[in-house]
């Protein structure tokens, strides 16, 4: 096998296409998953058992089934009870939901760790819920979880590639394609390799470099 420099050539207009959707997955289903994880979080905490218990039902559901038959549930099934999506919004809702229960664990630690002394200075405050919420504990909270939650960021980029199985084109997708078209495999296979390389450690290493600066 040799390496064919004009293969790069040619699949670097799909690569660059293909790129831009994994990055737009990546950042809407980050938001997906970082709003939905605190509601999760929060519901859980409730002191109704009405919404606490659905809710944990739920995330662990999601939880311990894989993403890909849920990605597959999201495009398949759900057209079947006349909730038609995109195959790009399907993925971008899939990644993101899957993944808002695992960050609901996180915001979890992340309130639980915040200290007792604070919830008992609210109180003798006289403070709101909401506004001991939304003014103490969430802002220590979420400060203290910021380097997991990017943890998950990564993982997210890492698991992209499975909104291609839903005929999503992201990079992998686009190199899938690409091989099947010209037999070539390797040139874009390990282009999308590179890539993902390029993308994943220098965010490990910003997210390292975070947590150090948040620990002082």
């Amino acid at each position: 096998m040799k390496w064919d420099w004009s293969a790069v050539g040619d699949f670097m207009p799909k690569f660059w296409d293909g790129l831009l959707v994994t990055l737009q997955a990546l950042v809407l289903g980050s938001l997906i998953a970082f709003a939905l994880g605190l509601v999760w979080a929060l519901a859980q905490r409730s002191p109704l058992k009405a919404v606490r218990w659905p809710v944990s039902i739920v995330t662990e559901f999601i939880r311990n089934t894989p993403l890909l038959v849920q990605l597959f549930f999201l495009y398949y099934v759900l057209p079947e009870w006349g909730i038609t999506l995109s195959a790009m919004t399907t993925g971008v809702i899939g990644l993101g939901l899957h993944y808002s229960t695992y960050t609901a664990e996180v915001y979890r630690a992340g309130i639980d760790g915040v200290p007792v002394g604070q919830w008992e200075a609210a109180k003798a405050l006289s403070l709101p819920r909401a506004r001991t919420w939304t003014a103490v504990i969430l802002p220590q909270a979420i400060r203290r979880v910021v380097p997991a939650l990017g943890n998950y960021v990564v993982a997210m980029l890492k698991d992209s590639p499975m909104i291609m199985i839903i005929g999503v084109l992201e990079m992998l997708g686009e190199a899938r394609q690409f091989g099947s078209q010209t037999f070539q495999m390797a040139e874009p296979v390990t282009i999308v390799g590179i890539a993902f390389i390029l993308i994943a450690y220098p965010a490990s290493l910003l997210l390292r470099a975070l947590e150090r600066r948040l620990v002082r």
